[in-house]
């Protein structure tokens, strides 16, 4: 059966939750139940038609300035406080992520994607409105036109700030965004056998072409407004030659942006875009990404043939006319896609595994605006983490993205020396609960209250029999692990973590004396105890980190 046909098998708890691991940051349990029995196609459709692309804008988290708990985009450009204003965009774009705009929706997943494919970050742009603005441009465009995105993107501010975009001009030609328009966003540097997609005088040509375009008012306080501009005098109007690569295609300069009309800078950029999309290997680069992404880090030769081949003759064709969405369905609806051997095959990034953990185990993000102060610890400590574990939301390290998107180890190169001990630091505050997120909520997982929710007639001791270990482990592993774990596994981790060498029967023993007495702290400590072992044990295990 052809790799890229329709998966037609109604959803099982794990195809679901795998489809919306991949799709989303990480299902809720209601959620997996919610999308169990639908075909991939309704599945799917869902997942897009959620998307909400009408959100509250950044709000101010600095509870010490009267204006917070207030938008701020749109307000005067603060220099003073650009980079606190830029670290709540983060907050902002985490607080979408968690919420999913409830319910889940693929959009900022994909638009993640999007933003290590089109890099810029905030510590090079160096200003919160910029980054906004960009950000809002990759959440509008995830999945609408790839000849549009490419054509905005260029003419971003940020982007124009992050390539230097806006030092290109005639005669002092500046060639970083013309090089990496080529080699990381439109048709790589080299196809699967490693023949080079262009030349250096395309790279050169392509820098003519950009010449001319800047923005206003950067980093200027008291400002209100900023734009791309274009000027004809700083353009070269010659006429561009590229090389075979692009079938020695001329594009025509053009001198005088002519009032009403397309200016001179977007007709011949406009020729460009259509230059770069007509490159065989185009499609093929920005669908073996998706690939990467969304089904496997690895692409053999069999995939490249059977899958990425015809995924970008599809993503091409004059039908779709690189529409992005229909590709995206495509993908996550394929018999690939669902291919047991794709589940599990990845290493879960920083923000998968924390964005994940907080809804798979129901930590309520606090609502804005009202509740700023309790949003911002909440995210501050999302953040944080995420950048110790190697993953700076929007501050790339590179280019080139988050290396375990881009160097040849993929998702594997999430998990090293430095990062291992994190993320069990991590999943240990779901278990100790340390964390204050507002007066009455504790962040992580209340054990008790998660058992004793499986225990038939909680308070009735003598009349109902306590639960078994067996049971606990059963209620506390449900969707938690991607591969079901083997007997020998449970019984390691029912005798060895949870009882500590002594019989099981001891665990009915010491339940139903917490049943009792629940009041009594003493009972429910010696219960907590042995909770807290096996969860502390399963989350450090390596198949809650793959998905």
């Amino acid at each position: 059966m052809p790799a890229l046909d329709n998966y037609t098998v109604p959803l099982t708890a794990k195809t679901a939750a795998h489809l919306l691991r991949r799709a989303t940051f990480g299902p809720t349990q209601a959620e997996i139940t919610a999308f169990t029995g639908l075909t991939a196609t309704q599945a799917v459709q869902q997942l897009i038609a959620n998307a909400r692309y009408t959100v509250l804008p950044p709000i101010d988290l600095d509870s010490t300035k009267p204006t917070a708990g207030q938008t701020y985009i749109d307000k005067p450009f603060d220099h003073s406080r650009n980079f606190y204003l830029g670290h709540y965009l983060r907050h902002w774009w985490l607080g979408l992520m968690t919420t999913q705009a409830a319910p889940p929706s693929l959009l900022d997943k994909l638009a993640l994607f999007w933003q290590n494919h089109f890099v810029t970050t905030r510590n090079t742009v160096e200003d919160y409105r910029f980054v906004y603005q960009y950000l809002v441009l990759l959440r509008n465009n995830a999945l609408g036109n790839f000849r549009t995105f490419v054509t905005k993107m260029t003419k971003e501010p940020a982007m124009l700030r992050y390539l230097n975009g806006n030092e290109n001009e005639v005669g002092k030609p500046n060639e970083n965004y013309a090089r990496e328009l080529q080699e990381l966003f439109t048709v790589g540097a080299v196809d699967f056998a490693g023949n080079k997609n262009y030349t250096e005088d395309d790279v050169k040509a392509a820098a003519k072409v950009l010449t001319g375009w800047q923005y206003t008012n950067h980093n200027v306080t008291g400002s209100v407004s900023f734009k791309t501009t274009f000027t004809d005098s700083r353009h070269d109007a010659s006429n561009k030659t590229f090389s075979a690569h692009y079938a020695n295609t001329v594009i025509t300069g053009r001198a005088v942006s002519e009032p009403g009309t397309t200016s001179a800078g977007d007709a011949e950029l406009n020729d460009l875009v259509d230059m770069l999309l007509r490159h065989p290997q185009t499609p093929r680069y920005i669908c073996r990404k998706l690939y990467r992404w969304y089904v496997n880090p690895t692409v053999t030769q069999a995939i490249e043939d059977t899958v990425i081949g015809p995924l970008a003759e599809f993503f091409a064709s004059p039908a779709n006319n690189y529409a992005i969405q229909p590709v995206v369905s495509k993908l996550l609806t394929s018999q690939v896609f669902f291919d047991p051997v794709n589940i599990g095959s990845m290493i879960k990034s920083p923000l998968e595994l924390t964005v994940g953990a907080l809804r798979f185990f129901n930590q309520p993000v606090p609502e804005l605006p009202a509740d700023y102060a309790a949003f911002g610890t909440y995210f501050d400590f999302v953040t944080w983490r995420v950048g110790q574990m190697q993953m700076d939301l929007i501050d790339q390290a590179t280019v080139f993205g988050y290396d375990a998107y881009y160097q040849t180890g993929f998702s594997k190169l999430w998990i090293n020396t430095s990062t291992v001990g994190l993320r069990g630091d991590l999943t240990d505050t779901f278990i100790w609960r340390w964390l204050q997120i507002k007066p009455g909520y504790m962040m992580g997982i209340d054990l008790l209250a998660w058992v004793t929710s499986m225990q038939p007639n909680f308070s009735d001791v003598a009349g109902t029999p306590a639960i078994s270990c067996s049971e606990v482990l059963t209620g506390l592993t449900k969707n938690l692990f991607v591969v079901d774990l083997f007997p020998a596994q449970q019984d390691f981790l029912i005798d060895t973590i949870m009882m500590q060498g002594i019989p099981r029967t001891s665990w009915q023993f010491e339940w139903n004396r917490y049943r009792r007495n629940p009041t009594n702290s003493g009972d429910g400590f010696a219960v907590l105890w042995r909770l807290q072992n096996l969860m502390k044990y399963m989350l450090r295990m390596a198949e809650y980190q793959v998905f």
